[in-house]
């Protein structure tokens, strides 16, 4: 018999990435019940650039830096490979590196310290409403079916989620970015010092994050269906940071961007983290909003068991409110920008006020909705 029969917890999260992990830490905080399930078996590896704001830590009572591998204390971007900027990052915004399979690992591990139970090598292939709340559908390892029930569910089963549509959640067709994630070990130019090319990735950029032991490096297009060329841009790359053309362990993935404004909650169900369409479409920031999803899903959620029937709603509004009207501007940005790359490098990136700007925005200082206006304008000008 399974481990699981007659489980029946108040919450079942479905994903232990970081806003599943942030959800079930705050909601067994708060005493509730909670049972995480994640198809995979932890510590494990997640293709992730691993960059997030130092001001994440304000949403956790435990210190996040044990996680961390690096702190950036500047960023250097580029017109491929050229035309450099160097920018020092202000210090009320320092940027943090992280791994995701030791930074996952950690918040499940604070999670489970204050009661959370997590099922691994646990597959969900469907929820069911009951009279009670949920009936969700598990394959286990070796292949044996279950019903687990629950009051609630926080979906937060990542990028390439099959479950959030089909219960109304997000967008029914999520836009994605094509994406290759490549892990190299050996030796870092500068260990403070993040790089963004905007020349390299058509419609896109580059990124080189410097962790312990290596780098980090990823490659994103955001506009238009055209493949990244991931051979010919890695092999003007890489050799700039001192590596053969064909070093490093490379995966394809997917970035579900942030595309519109749609509910993130049903009846007993929110969902958070990529699952919820979150990512920036425009500097593919992942981690904050993951994070912040999880927290602020565990809020609802918590009052929703505990009498108040407009919660849920409340998360959606939540989200929207502190994320979802900064992305609408970001799109915008994004949309102009990626079109007139060469155009928004000199007239954005190359602004002496830009690299403050960022990283403010990356921090949550400035949300995208305070630059938008006067950077369109300024691209569309130009453009015409």
């Amino acid at each position: 018999m399974s481990s699981l029969a007659g489980c029946r917890p108040e919450v079942i999260v479905v994903g232990a990435g970081a806003a599943g992990a942030a959800a079930a830490f705050h909601l067994a905080r708060l005493g509730r019940d909670v049972l995480v399930l994640d198809s995979a078996t932890f510590p494990r590896t997640k293709p992730c650039g691993g960059g997030m704001a130092a001001s994440v830590q304000r949403w956790f009572p435990f210190d996040l830096r044990p996680a961390v591998d690096t702190v950036i204390e500047r960023v250097r971007f580029s017109w491929a490979l050229g035309d450099p900027v160097l920018a020092e990052l202000p210090g009320e915004a320092p940027f943090w590196i992280v791994r995701r399979s030791r930074l996952d690992a950690y918040l499940i591990e604070q999670a489970q310290g204050v009661g959370a139970r997590l099922a691994c090598g646990m597959a969900v292939e469907g929820l069911e409403t009951t009279p009670g709340g949920w009936s969700v559908q598990v394959r286990e390892p070796g292949g044996a079916r279950l019903a687990l029930q629950a009051q609630a569910v926080v979906l937060a089963d990542g990028s390439g989620s099959r479950l959030a549509a089909p219960l109304g959640l997000g967008p029914r067709q999520p836009r994605f970015a094509a994406t290759v994630s490549v892990e190299l070990e050996g030796p870092v130019l500068d260990p403070a010092a993040a790089r963004f090319d905007f020349g390299l990735v058509r419609h896109g950029f580059c990124w080189a994050f410097p962790r312990q032991g290596g780098y980090s490096i990823g490659l994103g297009s955001f506009v238009g269906r055209d493949g990244l060329e991931e051979n010919a841009v890695l092999a003007e790359l890489l050799p700039s940071l001192g590596f053969s053309a064909d070093a490093g362990v490379r995966t394809r993935g997917r970035l579900r961007l942030w595309n519109g404004h749609y509910p993130l909650h049903g009846a007993g169900l929110v969902v958070a983290g990529d699952a919820a369409s979150l990512c920036d479409p425009f500097l593919a920031e992942g981690l904050r909003p993951a994070l912040l999803s999880g927290c602020e899903a565990a809020a609802a959620v918590d009052r929703w068991l505990g009498g108040e029937p407009e919660a849920l709603a409340a998360y959606s509004a939540v989200m929207r409110r502190v994320w979802g009207d900064s992305m609408a501007w970001g799109r915008r940005i994004a949309q102009v920008f990626y079109r007139v790359p060469r155009v928004g490098y000199q007239l954005g990136i190359k602004r002496p006020t830009a690299p403050r700007r960022i990283a403010q925005i990356l921090s949550g200082e400035l949300g995208y909705g305070d630059i938008a206006q006067r950077v369109i304008r300024r691209l569309l000008l130009q453009r015409s």
